[in-house]
């Protein structure tokens, strides 16, 4: 049980450090870490980011709209930091799989995201069901740039 405190107070403490290092550190980085460039640029994510750049509406909005919580500014940056810290460390690590593929957390961010987005166009159906299971197109795998490769 002691190690176990002491790991969630090791965890908790990076996070807070690294999130106050990117708030206060170098100039602009949390405002330049939210910019789909940022995002491609630090893994593996080109293949998705080429997807998002040629397909679509969603192509003007940034991967953080979609991606992070946005319904509190808090917990979306508490999640940028935990996703960030564990994306850079997947990478730096060598431990990123080919196939990028989407988490659980994700998922339930994901498509509270889309509704928030359009709220109005759904309210008249049922959101039990993940949204990009209709909207192919807006999977970055299913997009017409990936999915005739």
């Amino acid at each position: 049980m002691a190690m176990k405190k002491s790991s969630v107070w090791i965890v908790l403490t990076v996070v807070v450090l690294g999130g106050a290092f990117a708030m206060f550190g170098p100039p602009q980085l949390l405002a330049r870490s939210s910019q789909p460039n940022f995002c491609a640029g630090c893994h593996v994510m080109e293949a998705e980011f080429q997807a998002w750049a040629h397909t679509g509406a969603h192509r003007n909005i940034k991967c953080v709209d979609c991606h992070l919580p946005n319904h509190n500014k808090a917990v979306h940056y508490i999640w940028k930091s935990i996703d960030g810290f564990k994306d850079a460390w997947m990478f730096y690590s060598g431990k990123v799989t080919d196939r990028i593929v989407l988490t659980d957390h994700g998922r339930e961010v994901l498509q509270a995201n889309c509704i928030r987005c359009h709220e109005t166009t759904v309210s008249m159906i049922t959101t039990d069901r993940d949204c990009w299971g209709c909207h192919r197109g807006v999977q970055h795998r299913r997009s017409g740039t990936i999915d005739t490769l």
